[in-house]
């Protein structure tokens, strides 16, 4: 099996700013401040041996936000908004064959660059709602009516250029409220189209209802709880489930007296992406439940574990991991073809099938 790997980087920054052509009412008109988050995704990392990738990205990413930290961001950027954030760190980091730059204002908010510098808008929401799965196996306990949290994203390609009207947050919240009104406090089966409301199908659902409204939309993103949910594009659905490792490991490859060479250990976040079609039936591309009960032998495997006693794991860097995990899940979920696995947040590596399609990550 042929795959690719993209390792992963984030960090933090506090810094204040002034968005300017905002109406004097506009919440952000003022002088006002975030705790911001960047992350950068590449398939290039140069480092000094196999296994150091991911913490010298980390490093170069601080070293270049580092003038922004505890600053007025007005004075790097005559516009600090999120997308001109990004932009201006894409140009300064000066790596080859970069997938992804993130910013995020808020943890609901923030603005995603793509390989083709395209900039993707996107926005949190959460609603409170009851439902059933119908078409379930008896027993099966998402035939009972129970509730969720559900949270949604939207994504927006704000370089579609098909209109004149701004794609940001203040309009994706105005296209949002109806639907959250429809939907929050409310039991999905009664609302005309949620009959069998899957999160495939209520991704789904939400697409219909979004895009004639707005065409820049790329993608719906449908959590169904905080370790799984569902993502649409218009054509393709796919899940997710996700979980935590808590294992050790060392590394084989690091030069003797290097930190990582020395036993160590890290909760990992493990997030297994399946793409399948649509069952017409159930309402779903894979059961979350069977991801979970097919996958548990790997998992045991890996929880609670020290890594390097695997015969046939390479080494204990994230992408020597989720390789492994990738390969070894694909025999159990075929339906497997990405795997993300994160030391801390958003610093990791992400693995495909060569053939997996270029997704926006949740």
């Amino acid at each position: 099996m042929s795959i690719e790997r993209l390792y992963c980087a984030s960090a933090g920054f506090e810094a204040a700013c002034r968005i300017p052509g905002l109406a004097a009412a506009h919440r952000s008109h003022g002088l006002h401040g975030h705790s911001y988050f960047a992350t950068l995704r590449t398939a290039q990392a140069a480092a000094a041996f196999r296994g150091a990738e991911v913490e010298t990205l980390r490093e170069r990413l601080q070293s270049v936000l580092a003038p922004l930290d505890h600053a007025y961001l007005n004075d790097q950027l005559a516009n600090p908004t999120d997308e001109n954030l990004a932009r201006w760190l894409r140009e300064r980091l000066q790596l080859g064959d970069v997938r992804q730059i993130g910013i995020q204002s808020t943890t609901h908010c923030g603005v995603d660059l793509d390989n083709a510098g395209h900039a993707h808008v996107w926005r949190r929401y959460r609603f409170q709602a009851a439902h059933q799965l119908p078409n379930v196996p008896a027993g099966h306990k998402c035939g009972r009516m129970h509730g969720h949290g559900f949270e949604v994203i939207l994504h927006a390609n704000s370089d579609l250029g098909e209109r004149d009207l701004a794609i940001d947050y203040d309009h994706l919240d105005a296209l949002w409220a109806p639907l959250h009104f429809e939907l929050n406090y409310r039991c999905l089966n009664e609302i005309p189209g949620l009959e069998n409301p899957t999160s495939e199908l209520i991704s789904s659902w939400l697409w219909a209802r979004l895009k004639p409204q707005l065409p820049e939309l790329s993608w719906i993103t449908v959590y169904e709880t905080g370790s799984s949910g569902a993502n649409f594009n218009g054509r393709d659905y796919r899940i997710w489930k996700e979980m935590t490792l808590d294992s050790a490991v060392r590394l084989r490859q690091a030069p003797s007296g290097h930190h990582l060479a020395a036993l160590h250990g890290h909760t990992y976040t493990l997030r297994l992406h399946l793409a399948a079609p649509l069952d017409a039936v159930q309402g779903w591309t894979v059961d979350f439940g069977d991801v979970k009960t097919r996958f548990d032998p790997l998992f045991k495997a890996l929880d609670h574990h020290p890594l390097y006693e695997i015969a046939d794991l390479p080494d204990g860097d994230v992408a020597s991991i989720a390789s492994w995990v990738l390969r070894h899940g694909g025999q159990v979920l075929p339906e497997i073809d990405r795997v993300d696995l994160y030391e801390t947040r958003g610093c990791g590596a992400i693995v495909s099938r060569a053939d997996c399609e270029e997704l926006i990550p949740v």
